[in-house]
């Protein structure tokens, strides 16, 4: 009997890239953040374009002007939809969350691990915060998970680092 070939499961993503237009130069630690994001979203997440029951699919992401833009396709290239978002409602948790990063990463050098321990706390609550933000834009567009979320926010972060 002929063995079928493994079938994707739906509702997910497969495939996530950067637009490299959109990206700043970066760091070695930055570049590193931008391929565990996106591993790790790839190897589990809950994704699924409203009204849409296809899948797995592939996301390309990007920065056009002050919009973000998720261009989501089936895996064969086949265009499903493409959402721009206002970045606006980003700005402030993404500059914070910057802030709170440079704060943490020059702490783990020389500050008490009382004080690098809070400003890990911050640094995940901010990213729990922009999480929502995600979930809360993309409703009525895509079904996320938060872990998803989690994620997707990581990559918008690494979209607006310039270096």
């Amino acid at each position: 009997m002929a063995r079928q070939p493994r079938k994707e499961p739906t509702g997910r993503l497969a495939k996530v890239t950067l637009d490299e237009a959109s990206l700043g130069s970066a760091s070695d630690d930055i570049e590193h953040e931008r391929r565990v994001a996106i591993y790790d979203l790839t190897q589990d997440n809950r994704f699924r374009p409203a009204g849409h029951d296809g899948g797995p699919y592939a996301l390309h992401l990007g920065l056009r002007g002050d919009r973000l833009v998720f261009d989501i396709r089936l895996m064969d290239g086949t265009p499903v939809i493409a959402h721009m978002l206002s970045l606006v409602p980003f700005r402030k948790i993404v500059k914070d969350y910057f802030t709170v990063c440079d704060s943490y990463y020059a702490a783990i050098r020389t500050a008490t691990p009382d004080r690098i321990e809070a400003l890990d706390m911050g640094r995940r609550g901010l990213h729990d915060e922009g999480s929502r933000i995600v979930m809360e834009r993309l409703k009525r567009k895509v079904e996320v998970d938060f872990d998803t979320a989690r994620r997707l926010f990581t990559l918008i972060t690494v979209l607006h680092w310039k270096g």
